[in-house]
C-alpha cells in the first residue's frame, strides 16, 4: 500500500515538474500530506501547529506539487497509519510507545514509511529510548555531510542548518537503515521545524526560516524517492 502510494504521489511530482504530460492512473493521488504521529507520555507532540502547514506550502511553491492544507494528526495504532508515506514527530519532552504502537510502527517503516523526527530540545533521551524499541538491534548512525538528504533539492554542503542555539555544537542528522534504506532521520541540535512555524512565534530571522523551509523540502523529497 504505501509503495503504491508513493508512486502516485512521485508521478504527480514528476507531471508537476513538467517532465511528464500525460499519465493514466486508475486512481488518482491525493493532495500530499504529512501525518504528526500523536505520542503518549506527556511531550507535547502538538507543538508548533502551523510549521506542517507552512512546509507544505513551501513545497507546493519549490516543487509545483499538489499538497494540502493542513497536516494529518494520528495515533501509531490508527488503521490509517499506513495512508500516509511520511510520519513526522517532535516535542520537548517525554515519549512512551505502547507494545502495540512500537510494533505497527516497525511494520510501517519496513513496509515503505518514514519517520522524520526533530528533537525540539529535550526530547533527545526519550526519543532514542522509544526508537531502541523498535528497533532493538539497530542504532541511530551519523549521516555524512555528503549524504543525498543535504543535496537532493536544495544544497546544504554543510550539512543541516541550525535553525536554533540552545546547545553548543553542530547540528546533527541520524539515520536507522533497514535493508540498506534509511527508515528513520533524526535531527539534533537544529530544530528545523522551528523555522516552519509562523514568523511571530519564535521570532527566527527570514533567512534561518528559509534554510529551514529548505531543508523541509530536502528530507520530504528524499524520503518519497527512497
Amino acid at each position: 500500500m504505501l509503495k503504491d502510494l508513493k508512486i502516485k504521489i512521485l508521478i504527480m511530482f514528476v507531471i508537476a515538474l513538467g517532465t511528464v504530460t500525460c499519465v493514466s492512473a486508475a486512481e488518482p493521488a491525493k493532495a500530499f500530506t504529512i501525518a504528526r504521529v500523536w505520542y503518549q507520555g506527556g511531550g507535547d507532540w502538538y507543538n508548533d501547529p502551523s510549521g506542517i502547514p507552512n512546509l507544505l506550502k513551501y513545497i507546493a511553491g519549490a516543487t509545483g506539487m499538489r499538497v494540502a492544507t493542513t497536516e494529518a494528526r494520528i495515533k501509531l495504532t490508527d488503521e490509517r497509519l499506513f495512508s500516509y508515506p511520511i510520519l513526522y514527530l517532535t516535542g520537548h519532552g517525554n515519549i512512551v510507545f505502547s507494545e502495540t504502537e512500537v510494533r505497527n510502527l516497525r511494520k510501517y517503516l519496513i513496509h515503505g514509511g518514514f519517520l522524520y523526527a526533530d528533537d525540539d530540545y529535550g526530547m533527545d533521551k526519550y526519543f532514542r529510548r522509544e526508537i531502541k524499541k523498535v528497533f532493538p538491534g539497530k542504532k541511530l548512525v551519523e549521516l555524512p555531510r555528503s549524504h543525498s538528504i543535504y543535496h537532493i533539492r536544495f544544497n546544504f554542503p554543510k550539512g543541516l542548518p541550525k535553525t536554533h542555539e540552545h546547545y553548543p555544537g553542530p547540528p546533527r542528522g541520524y539515520g536507522i537503515f533497514y535493508n540498506g534504506r534509511m527508515v528513520v532521520y533524526y535531527t539534533y541540535n537544529t530544530n528545523i521545524s522551528d523555522g516552519w512555524a509562523d514568523p511571530h512565534v519564535h521570532n527566527d530571522p527570514e533567512p534561518v526560516r528559509i534554510q529551514a523551509l529548505k531543508m523541509g523540502v530536502n528530507i520530504v523529497i528524499w524520503a518519497l524517492f527512497n
